[in-house]
């Protein structure tokens, strides 16, 4: 754990020079607009340790797959999504001497995140080998109100220093991905001009053949009016550059304004790319930085005023949340169905950038109540278009008749994992998928969605747990052979507690589904059994299993066991674990690992959280007292549901230790792996402790219902949620709670298990 920020409520502020977190910072720093994102790199040259990336969303590059040994079913290749062009760079020359931070003496460093605004602000004060005093102060914000703009104010100060100066400002295609399988480049040139008239780039990937456009514009003021400066113009492969010189003087200064565009042939076509590149770039310029920044700004106050939640009294806690909302919404706005939330977002490389099933356990329900329901039904219809790529994935596993196993990682629906314990047996993803279709029609009420798009995802999931069971003898009961559950430090298990639970689920409602649109669209179920060929016969095979699935059971300890042998193993706490050993996937051995009692995630526990309803208070208190000892948090997407179960057993200190966990773990580096990029999709799980954990946040009968459990840390917490076109906020304080209605009509809602019906004016409980 690390703590070198300082807390503020809105901003992420690094004010000392921390070389030896640049790269943790260089993600927690990084910002975004859902179209494109860029680490917080420096702009000028940097020979220290440092991960240079801008990421495109939907830009992708199937990296050859590397593995060891090659087994049957293996995907050809990795997808990622490409370290793309570099357009922040701005190189300093004084006569000759190019300054270099990791070289320089640094005198005063201050780096700020201002959230509020969106915008990243670094100063700089040092002295050059040769002696050289300046300093540097840039700006630079990705625009929310143009996702294809980038725009960097860059001032460069002289303390002592009178003579030449020169910026040369670039863009730069000719880059690679640091997590390339065989060190190759993905992108190769298609055109480049630098000239007086025009300055861009257009590049193609491999094999996938995006192209990407970045075009420039720029403008420069010395000493607040114009002075004698020589523009000269060159280029490379794949690169372009303005150079820019000059004379300053002490206390001179230069003020460098650079405006790019970055688009690509996702959104423009072949004739369009380059021209409306061009375009926007010089429409860029002509409005200036500061009417862009106002447009930026004005966007960001947008997304604030529905998705902030306001902690009094807790600073750590305050930045925490509002750190993981911003991350967030700079990785995905909703505007686009092709897009999905990778794990790191434009942060970093790690994970390819691809979609994993935490979007749909954590992510729907932060974009559910923050926003339009249009965003979440985007998510949905991300999956349902790649359903056939699902069924194809499946069928190379020997899977028939319509049955789909969605990938555990895709960019395009296609399987593109390569590790045997996750890629084929980590199957439990298919039920998140089921259950955020659930999760979205019990919050929006938006039934249509299960008769247009739901329930055909529905059955080719049903089909394929109906298949991936087995008829054992011995037990007389289904069971599930050879999984990997959430608990990723446990691999070719049998018979996992919730893969066998969330089977189930997903086959009975995907009966009660078909049964829904028989009884109330009876034309659509024509339809609809016609298009997915389907046969009633297999409602009665669904019912079969999960009448007869087996579930391992402890009976003396009164809870569910993880899988079958799982009490064979040493049953030692995490607090007997020497701290030097954590984290023990950076510690240990795998097969030591393997062999442990010790939990990465929720397992168990991640059932009993998405299904609590189903269970007692008591039967979720045994499990969650028996597992959560044996669980080291090793995982981002963690410490959210424990703290989420911890509120509803009343263990308070828990929950408030696991959420200021889950809202500061890449603040404060938890796992040692910042430097790699944030943890994106966990960061909806922050937001998910507080409205669904300590607000109690769920829908009962179609009637919004809260069950707040204020942490003794917090003096008053309010957030608002969007249910149903109805916007309303609660407010909790240790003086009671009120809700305030937003919307034009009056609300029906449930407070502590009392009915209430809330006017636009609020009403105090």
């Amino acid at each position: 754990m690390k703590d070198y920020l300082v807390k503020d409520n809105w901003k992420i502020i690094e004010d000392q020079y921390h070389i030896e977190f640049n790269q943790i910072s260089e993600s927690i720093f990084s910002i975004g607009n859902g179209h494109m994102g860029q680490r917080a790199n420096f702009e000028e040259s940097f020979t220290g340790k440092t991960l240079q990336g801008n990421y495109i969303g939907g830009v992708y590059y199937p990296d050859k797959t590397r593995v060891g040994w090659w087994k049957n079913g293996y995907p050809e290749y990795f997808a990622k999504v490409l370290n793309a062009c570099d357009w922040i760079g701005i190189r300093i020359l004084l006569d000759q001497e190019e300054v270099d931070l990791h070289k320089a003496e640094i005198k005063k460093f201050y780096r700020e995140l201002d959230m509020k605004r969106g915008v990243l602000t670094r100063k700089a004060e040092f002295i050059t080998p040769k002696g050289r005093h300046l300093s540097i102060e840039s700006q630079r914000f990705c625009s929310m109100a143009d996702d294809e703009i980038g725009a960097i104010e860059y001032k460069v100060t002289s303390r002592n220093y009178n003579g030449g100066l020169a910026l040369v400002s670039y863009l730069d295609f000719d880059v690679k991905n640091s997590d390339a399988n065989y060190d190759e480049k993905f992108w190769e040139e298609d055109q480049q001009v630098a000239s007086d008239e025009a300055m861009y780039v257009i590049a193609k990937t491999r094999k996938t053949n995006f192209q990407c456009a970045a075009s420039m514009d720029h403008s420069l003021t010395i000493n607040g009016g114009k002075s004698d400066h020589y523009f000269d113009y060159g280029n490379g492969e794949k690169y372009v550059e303005v150079f820019i010189s000059g004379e300053i003087v002490t206390d001179g200064e230069w003020v460098y304004h650079k405006f790019v565009n970055i688009s690509s042939s996702r959104n423009h076509n072949a004739e369009s790319l380059l021209p409306d590149a061009l375009t926007k770039s010089k429409a860029a310029r002509s409005a200036g930085f500061e009417l862009l920044l106002e447009s930026h700004v004005d966007a960001w106050s947008k997304i604030w005023n529905t998705a902030d939640i306001v902690i009094k009294d807790d600073v750590a806690a305050q930045q925490g949340i509002r750190f993981n909302i911003f991350q967030l919404y700079q990785t995905y706005t909703g505007k686009d169905s092709r897009l999905n939330i990778g794990p790191k977002g434009f942060t970093g490389e790690k994970y390819g950038g691809s979609t994993y099933w935490d979007t749909e356990a954590y992510c729907l329900p932060f974009y559910l109540s923050t926003t339009d329901a249009s965003v979440a039904r985007n998510l949905l219809i991300y999956r349902h278009n790649q359903l056939d790529r699902a069924i194809e994935n499946a069928e190379k596993l020997g899977f028939s008749d319509g049955a789909a196993l969605y990938p555990m990682v895709t960019m395009n629906g296609e399987e593109c994992h390569n590790e045997w314990e996750i890629t084929f047996e980590e199957i439990h993803r298919n039920g998140a998928i089921a259950y955020a279709i659930y999760d979205y029609i019990k919050y929006t009420g938006d039934q249509d969605y299960l008769v247009s798009h739901g329930v055909e995802v529905l059955v080719a999931i049903a089909r394929f747990w109906s298949q991936r069971v087995n008829f054992s003898e011995a037990k007389q009961k289904y069971v599930m052979l050879g999984v990997t559950g959430p608990n990723e430090y446990e691999n070719n298990v049998n018979n996992n507690w919730y893969t066998n639970y969330i089977a189930t689920w997903c086959m009975d409602y995907a009966a009660e589904s078909l049964a829904y649109i028989k009884k109330s669209h009876s034309a659509d179920y024509s339809r609809i059994i016609s298009l997915i060929n389907f046969n009633e016969s297999e409602l009665e095979k669904w019912s079969d299993i999960t009448a007869k699935m087996y579930f391992p059971v402890d009976k003396n300890k009164g809870i569910y066991l993880q899988q079958d042998g799982f009490l064979d193993k040493d049953i030692i706490s995490v607090t007997d674990l020497p701290q030097s050993e954590r984290p023990i996937h950076q510690k240990w051995s795998w097969d030591r690992i393997l062999r442990s009692c010790f939990i990465k995630q929720a397992d168990v526990l991640q059932g009993l959280y998405f299904f609590e309803d189903k269970f007692d208070l008591e039967d979720i208190r045994r499990n969650y007292e028996y597992y959560e000892p044996l669980t080291v948090h090793e995982s981002s997407l963690s410490p959210c549901v424990h703290s989420i179960l911890a509120t509803k057993l009343n263990m308070k200190d828990k929950a408030y230790e696991m959420y200021l966990q889950t809202s500061r773990l890449d603040l404060d580096d938890y796992n040692n792996d910042t430097e790699d990029g944030c943890h994106i999709t966990s960061m909806a799980g922050t937001w998910l402790a507080i409205v669904r954990g300590f607000a109690g946040m769920s829908v009962e009968n179609d009637t919004l219902s809260f069950s707040p459990k204020l942490p003794k840390q917090w003096t008053e917490v309010s957030f608002k949620t969007n249910f149903r076109g109805q916007m309303i906020e609660l407010v909790m304080s240790k003086d009671g709670n009120h809700l305030n209605n937003l919307s034009d009509s009056s609300i029906k809602v449930i407070l502590n298990n009392k009915e209430f019906v809330v006017e636009p004016i609020g009403v105090t409980i």
